[in-house]
């Protein structure tokens, strides 16, 4: 085995060789590209010029020979049932002797004959296979690749085929590691677009160009110069009081210095780093203390071309709290169609990211530019920060608005709000393919068919993409803003985790239908975004629906009162007293917005405030009567000044009848009706739309509740 090199000396050697002239560098450079059908180019119609390596070769031009060398079906492993080091694409690829070799093998490795019995051999065979193809080029410059993605309907998937790769990635991660060869990936890339793979498994020619791309950026360094995610911009706020990661790409082997500057601190911070063989870089400042009026600089230099360089300057920039406000409609609801619309107010020190869609889901069918731009993940238009004006915080999220500006006067300290939140979507839409894959794949099969999906929302995603009323069979090759994965997909992931302090959540309008695999899917999406995020403690403030005419709504504000409970660093803000009976999307915002501020401050920053509403302990008989305990302190009354209503209770057959209900400091005594015998259970505004109207110390109104008598909550 080769002694390894440090990728700095051979991604520079390799650099240094493309920007020799021909006459010069006469004699062309040999790649090799050894590996299964997925390099042959199986499934193509014209494999001859779509596969990635002849894509590859007319990327790189008449300097390089390309050799494809993949064999259908070929395993790296030697007792796998088709191992590469016994086909004849193997010897020809030891006689190419190529300068350069990329691999992608492992995908047939996933087969039940070959990695349950022999995974444990992957890392010394594939280490035999690059000494092999080092027969006539012991020089060569090796770059192996993580295998490619397996769709979730490929008919394996799920019985191990899922789990084997993830293995095998990380075995190939390992290879890397040992051998000094270079890393690529050809997994993420394709990962979300599942409609790329044929069959859920080889990639089309599209999906082939993506992978030529990935191995052409390797073998020249070139990524396109340097760039940074739109969510950086002048104006933006960078989450205080937590270490500082700014990311971004730009030709790989490039150094990077990032410097922030100025502000009443007078701060000046640097940091250097280098690009990787991937283009990528990442640095991370030390905590930072609020301020505003500062300057980051982003310098990349070429290490190999004296004085070539490219920067980004952003100003006016602050540090002080971030926070995401996403979900559906009454989140993405705009200040100026709200009440108090005028309470707008110009404030430089609450900073406004807005992603508004392209496309509206609204009802109509979008045309074939919409669909091929949505398929392709360009749902939202681009976005940069802004200072919070007149005129553009009334098209900002009144809910999110609200929430700024509350959490300004309090804090005193600069705001930023990021909101991508689009109307109708799925809590499925937003959570990461890889969460749903192995924890609830059931729901991305079909989807436009699926029972899981709202039937509301597969019906507007059929209109919305020409569908309706025909006979979809391909439902992987349609893509919507309300299919599961979508928007972590193409509004999440586009923020590349730029930080921020916690979550803001309004949805659940669009999976009311089905309480229960709500409540599987939400511990999902907080699991994602916190993964995501790389915060486990994340906080995570969501908004229970409100009032409205819709049998399933107490069930669903139910669910959400106990998940907030089960959930840690969650808490469910109630609004039942603000909905309207016939309109899913109530006007006064206002309200929804200061009470998240509300928990926020009670919650996350230790302010003296009441910031949940009073929750029920347990219910009990005593005598003629059913005393409700809620926590000391509660004070609990109602918000006109009456008794409170819509108090019931039931023996064990869940008939519910009505009952007086009086207020004794934190409990409330009901009177058992006559028509009970036996009580069993008691709940609280358990109508769609409830005139429902107890409330705590300082009004915030207690939640829909269901529980058992002589039981703990």
């Amino acid at each position: 085995m080769n002694i390894r090199k440090p990728f700095s000396y051979i991604c520079m050697l390799s650099m240094l060789l493309v920007m020799l002239p021909l006459d010069v560098a006469a004699q062309k450079i040999k790649m090799s590209c050894v590996g299964n059908s997925i390099t042959y180019g199986m499934k193509l119609a014209n494999r001859e010029r779509d596969a990635y390596p002849f894509q590859l070769q007319r990327m790189l031009g008449n300097r390089y020979e390309v050799g494809n060398f993949g064999k259908n079906g070929a395993t790296l492993l030697r007792h796998g049932h088709r191992p590469y080091m016994e086909q004849d694409e193997f010897k020809q690829a030891v006689a190419f002797g190529g300068d350069i070799v990329v691999i992608h093998l492992g995908t047939n490795d996933t087969d039940p004959r070959n990695w349950p019995n022999y995974g444990d051999e992957f890392i010394a065979d594939y280490l035999a296979l690059m000494d092999s193809l080092r027969t006539n080029n012991p020089k060569a410059r090796f770059i192996i690749a993580r295998p490619a993605p397996i769709a979730d309907r490929h008919p394996r998937f799920q019985s191990g085929t899922k789990e084997w790769l993830v293995q095998i990635q990380s075995a190939v991660e390992s290879v890397a590691r040992l051998s000094g060869a270079e890393l690529i990936d050809f997994h993420d890339p394709l990962y979300p677009y599942p409609w790329m793979l044929h069959d859920g498994l080889h990639p089309n020619a599209e999906g082939a160009s993506i992978l030529a791309k990935t191995v052409y950026g390797a073998i020249t360094g070139n990524y396109g110069g340097l760039w940074l995610p739109d969510v950086y911009s002048d104006h933006m706020v960078l989450q205080r009081d937590m270490p500082l990661t700014i990311r971004g790409r730009a030709d790989a082997g490039w150094e990077i210095a990032v410097r922030l500057k100025g502000g009443k601190h007078k701060l000046d911070i640097s940091q250097k780093t280098r690009s990787d063989n991937r283009g990528t870089w990442q640095v991370t400042l030390p905590q930072l203390l609020a301020d505003e009026g500062l300057e980051l600089t982003v310098l990349a230099t070429s290490l190999l071309k004296s004085g070539e360089s490219q920067k980004r300057v952003y100003q006016d920039i602050a540090i002080g709290e971030v926070w995401l406000c996403s979900g559906q409609c009454n989140m993405a609801w705009r200040l100026e169609q709200s009440l108090g619309a005028v309470e707008a107010r110009e404030d430089a020190g609450l900073r406004l990211f807005d992603m508004k869609e392209n496309w509206l889901t609204d009802n109509v069918v979008w045309d074939s530019t919409a669909i091929d731009s949505v398929k392709h993940l360009q749902y939202f238009r681009p976005a940069t920060w802004k200072r919070s004006t007149l005129d553009n915080a009334k098209a900002f999220s009144a809910v999110a608005y609200s929430f700024g500006k509350m959490l300004r006067d309090s804090l005193n300290v600069p705001v930023g709000l990021i909101c991508n939140a689009v109307g109708g979507s799925t809590t499925e839409s937003w959570i990461d393919r890889n969460t749903l894959e192995t924890q609830f794949p059931k729901i991305l099969e079909k989807w436009l068919h699926n029972d899981f999906v709202q039937d509301w929302a597969r019906g507007r995603a059929k209109k919305n993409l020409g569908l309706e009323g025909k006979d979809v069979a391909d439902d992987f090759n349609h893509r919507h803003p309300y299919e599961p994965c979508y928007l972590f997909e193409a509004g999440i992931l586009p923020l590349e985790k730029f930080p921020v302090k916690g979550v803001l959540w309004y949805q659940g309008e669009s999976n009311a239908h089905n309480v229960e695999a709500h409540e599987q899917l939400f511990r999902l999406l907080v699991q994602s975004w916190r993964q995501y995020w790389d915060n486990a403690a994340m906080p995570f403030h969501f908004v229970q629906l409100s009032s409205l005419n819709r049998p399933s709504w107490p069930a669903f504000r139910n669910s959400q009162r106990r998940l907030a409970a089960e959930l840690p660093h969650t808490g469910a803000v109630v609004t039942s007293d603000l909905g309207d009976p016939s309109d899913v999307h109530y006007r006064d915002k206002r309200p929804v917005g200061e009470r998240l501020a509300l928990m926020a401050l009670s919650c996350d920053y230790g302010h003296n405030v009441v910031g949940v509403s009073p929750e029920p302990c347990k219910a009990e008989t005593q005598g003629k009567d059913i005393v409700v305990q809620f926590p000391p302190a509660s004070q609990l009354r109602t918000s006109d000044g009456r008794a409170p209503r819509t108090f019931e209770v039931a023996e064990e057959d869940g008939m519910y009848y009505p009952t007086q209900a009086t207020v004794s400091g934190d409990k409330i005594i009901l009177r058992i009706p006559s028509t009970v015998n036996v009580p069993r259970f008691v709940r609280y505004a358990w109508q769609p739309y409830t005139r429902a109207n107890l409330v705590g110390k300082t009004g915030l109104p207690v939640s829909t509740f269901k529980m058992r008598i002589d039981g703990v909550e």
